[in-house]
């Protein structure tokens, strides 16, 4: 069954598909930011977000505000990142993939016990820093609060996308994560660069938590099923592509929002699935992802 097109709703649909693609864009670009690193995933991303964004409601009802805690928040997100790579992962860094995998959900299930621990089970409202009020642009009803996590976003990857071209770290970092033995003999300190990516990856995954709370209630579960969609979106893109990973969180938001709205049988209960089954279809005509690249073997 296909519901009604009108062009008005259809604009809110996209603004809403990029809003909530943004959200998954930046979990997707945290998880590759440590996967060109590692070969592995972080599935302890979501609960790091998590723990990440509760700071921020701990600040907030100490007083902050959300713009002035959202900069503390970014900043205790950096140092955690650096010390679970320092303490828990650089242990294990030549270990194989799989071992890494199992550490990263052993720090999840960890996160997550410690969240009820902290601030107990159940969900809770987050004010974010933009408004949830609507604009009317061209007839359609726009939320602030959309436009405001997009432009988050924007902001967020001109600032990375200028750290990594025109900076002596972020060049650093950028080789480190591509030629790591060449990087050492021209001088670079790798394992500092391996920890400041997963500092940098918690900062990012941070940023989406505190973007997402605001359209769904705070709990310590809060990111586990969005975690998927960004690894959906780090796949769709590649992932050993940044940008891929934005495009693809950008494209994956788009497309379940239009198709939970626009076909009737699909709606909000079947979105992860449809959206797994058109990753699964291009993934069999570009294994690599979008923008990915897939390493030939010869035998």
């Amino acid at each position: 069954m296909i519901a009604a097109f009108t062009w008005t709703e259809f604009a809110e649909q996209i603004v809403s598909g990029l809003a909530d693609g943004s959200v998954y864009a930046s979990l997707a670009l945290a998880l590759v930011l440590i996967y060109r690193s590692t070969r592995a995933i972080n599935f302890a991303q979501g609960e790091m977000a998590t723990f990440s964004t509760f700071i921020a409601w701990s600040l907030m009802n100490h007083g902050f505000s959300f713009w002035a805690a959202f900069p503390v928040v970014l900043a205790i997100s950096f140092a955690g990142g650096v010390l679970v790579e320092r303490v828990i992962i650089r242990p294990v860094e030549k270990a194989p993939v799989l071992t890494i995998v199992i550490v990263t959900l052993g720090l999840a299930l960890l996160l997550n016990g410690l969240m009820y621990v902290i601030w107990s089970g159940g969900d809770r409202s987050f004010n974010g820093g933009f408004s949830s009020r609507t604009i009317k642009v061209a007839g359609a009803h726009i939320s602030i609060q959309y436009i405001g996590i997009i432009g988050v976003l924007a902001a967020l990857l001109l600032v990375l996308g200028l750290f990594f071209r025109f900076t002596k770290l972020g060049l650093a970092l950028r080789a480190s994560a591509l030629n790591p033995e060449s990087s050492r003999l021209v001088g670079i300190r790798v394992g500092w660069m391996l920890a400041f990516g997963w500092g940098l990856a918690a900062m990012v995954g941070a940023v989406g938590g505190m973007m997402v709370a605001p359209l769904q209630f705070l709990g310590p579960n809060m990111m586990q099923a969005i975690l998927l969609y960004a690894f959906a979106a780090a796949v769709l893109g590649g992932l050993d592509s940044p940008v891929g990973a934005v495009v693809g969180g950008l494209l994956l938001g788009l497309t379940i929002d239009l198709l939970g709205r626009y076909v009737g049988y699909i709606g909000s209960t079947l979105k992860l699935p449809a959206a797994l089954l058109l990753i699964l279809v291009l993934l069999l005509f570009r294994p690599g992802g979008l923008f990915g690249r897939v390493a030939e073997r010869r035998v």
